[in-house]
């Protein structure tokens, strides 16, 4: 991914609320299935990582990235963007500048 499409999904990922709070028991599977789940219906997602979560948002983001074969966006203190374009090409809704 190239600066200037990171840029463009930051500018995205501005106007959305966090789907998704992880807390104390941290990343489960059932949380990992259901980020999958909203990212192929969403493809840019936003995650919040809860004070009372003893892990940091930087590594979560990163361990959430591999398990959902997504990217991560950005991460700002306990604020997570992930994007994952659609598996099919008729379902995307966000179209990427060129590189």
């Amino acid at each position: 991914m190239t600066s200037k499409q990171r840029a463009y999904l930051k500018g995205l990922a501005m106007n959305i609320d966090p789907v998704f709070q992880i807390g104390k028991s941290s990343l489960t599977p059932e949380l990992t299935q259901a980020v999958d789940e909203a990212l192929e219906a969403r493809e840019l997602i936003k995650v919040t990582v809860l004070k009372n979560c003893l892990d940091e948002g930087g590594s979560i983001a990163d361990v959430l990235a591999e398990r959902t074969h997504s990217q991560v966006v950005q991460v700002i203190g306990r604020k997570i963007v992930l994007y994952r374009p659609a598996k099919e090409e008729k379902k995307r809704k966000i179209v990427l500048p060129e590189k």
